[in-house]
């Protein structure tokens, strides 16, 4: 196959699909219908490593539909009396406008990666979109993500993408009812799957071209586009997200649960499940209890009940043994220790990058399944920031980055609450503490993506932990 097309053409084959440069607008799409996969699959047969998948779960997936585990109608925890699913909305949108690309606009973005889009980017993967990672100005993936001939300085100068925002974009883009967006955002996850013939996506790509810059999994991208095709399927009992979700929850099953404590790996590559020598380093942001009770209802081959009484457990053991917040990192002993891959060596004993997504997971969790671990988690680190903060939701404690051990490190200040440290501190407060949820939504809804080279992951979780707070976590089931 030639690498190289004609952009005329590019665009031109995508004509009554998705016009060259347009987005269409979130909460007025129209449901979207995916392909059968009979005419379209998911992945095809011949695209899956037999050593990695059972030809049962991907090549022919479980096609009895799943029940749900009943759930009592109108389930929910209480949120802040001012929340508000407009603000929600707006900032939805405001993000997706600055961080979510077409394949179209990339086309003219990156003249000299275009001509290779429709080598991964087949018919049966279009019409495509990613979210767009940060840009950097320093370190290893400024050279390997950098294209000379960009035609933005901004942020979509950058030419990157992680696994771990097309999860976020699915689950934000599913709670927004923006069904277009979900779906070429899932159309950009499998056709690198596809192409790299692998179930699980490489955690970094370049562009729409087929470079894959790391080609290591990561874990908590994986649940997240799991659950959101669980998720799909229960809004619209269309069978091919069902099936989609059935492969990945299987390759997750099979490359990121250490089978012999049940706890979840970072990743599937040797330098995260211990193969390589080096010890294992767990990560509590990965652990995302609702994706764990999703593939319990789909898989009930596999003990996924038994991964989320362990990473519970684990996550106790953790938060009992520190300061009561959580370390980006942290081994199986329960301490904070540095990732293997070199990440963490500032902040891996710290209540920081890693770790302020924590408090979205188990809220959600407790959101809709009123977990008393979930509470417990919570209440931890409510207790932990209250009386720093005065319970004032404004006060500056809410951005310090907490050390897990003092002795290993001490607390990193800051002058500055960024949105998405504000949403994780408002997010404890959904287990009980009423007026600090009230006070503390309320100072969130005041807040507004950044949109900058470098907000990626500040704008993304903002909107994210808004979405939860203001009541857009509706159960599709």
């Amino acid at each position: 196959m030639s690498k190289k097309i004609m952009l005329p053409l590019l665009c031109a084959s995508l004509l009554g699909l998705l016009a060259c440069g347009d987005e269409k607008s979130s909460h007025e799409s129209n449901p979207v219908v995916p392909p059968t996969s009979a005419d379209n699959p998911i992945i095809t047969s011949s695209a899956i490593d037999p050593n990695l998948v059972p030809a049962s779960s991907a090549s022919n997936p479980n096609n009895n539909t799943p029940t749900p585990t009943p759930v009592p109608s109108g389930s929910y925890a209480k949120l802040a009396s001012l929340a508000n699913p407009d603000v929600a909305n707006l900032l939805y949108d405001v993000w997706k406008g600055a961080h979510v690309t077409t394949l179209e606009a990339d086309a003219g973005r990156y003249p000299s990666l275009a001509g290779d889009f429709a080598d991964v980017f087949k018919q049966d993967y279009l019409p495509a979109s990613r979210v767009v990672w940060s840009a950097q100005t320093s370190g290893g993936y400024k050279a390997q993500c950098g294209v000379s001939d960009a035609t933005e300085t901004n942020m979509k100068a950058r030419a990157c993408t992680v696994s771990e925002g097309i999860g976020y974009g699915m689950l934000l883009s599913f709670f927004a009812g923006d069904d277009a967006t979900f779906y070429s955002l899932w159309n950009y996850n499998r056709a690198f799957r596809d192409y790299n013939s692998s179930v699980l996506m490489p955690w970094i790509v370049e562009s729409f071209t087929y470079n894959v810059v790391d080609g290591s999994s990561a874990t908590d991208a994986d649940l997240d586009v799991a659950t959101a095709l669980i998720l799909m399927y229960y809004k619209t009992g269309l069978a091919p997200y069902l099936q989609d979700a059935q492969a990945i929850v299987n390759a997750i099953w099979n490359e990121e649960v250490e089978q012999s404590t049940k706890l979840l790996l970072s990743g599937n590559t040797s330098m995260w499940n211990g193969k390589s020598g080096k010890e294992i380093i767990y990560n509590l942001s990965y652990f995302s209890p609702v994706a764990l009770r999703l593939f319990a209802m789909i898989d009930p081959s596999h003990d996924w009940n038994g991964v989320l009484d362990a990473m519970y457990a684990y996550m106790a053991k953790v938060q009992a043994g520190g300061t009561g917040v959580f370390p980006d990192w942290s081994n199986a002993a329960g301490v904070a220790a540095e990732a293997p891959n070199g990440s963490s060596k500032t902040t891996y004993y710290m209540f920081n990058k890693e770790s302020v997504r924590i408090p979205w997971r188990i809220a959600w969790d407790y959101y809709w399944f009123q977990d008393t671990r979930a509470a417990t988690v919570l209440n931890g680190l409510y207790g932990f920031i209250s009386p720093k903060s005065g319970d004032d939701p404004t006060n500056l404690a809410l951005g310090t980055s907490y050390s897990w051990n003092l002795s290993l490190g001490a607390d990193k200040t800051s002058n500055v609450v960024g949105g998405y440290w504000l949403g994780a501190w408002c997010a404890t407060g959904l287990s009980g503490a009423t007026s600090w949820l009230d006070a503390c939504t309320v100072e969130l809804n005041t807040k507004k993506p950044s949109n900058t080279t470098t907000s990626y992951f500040a704008d993304i979780l903002l909107v994210m932990y808004s979405q939860l707070l203001n009541g857009k976590f509706v159960k599709p089931f």
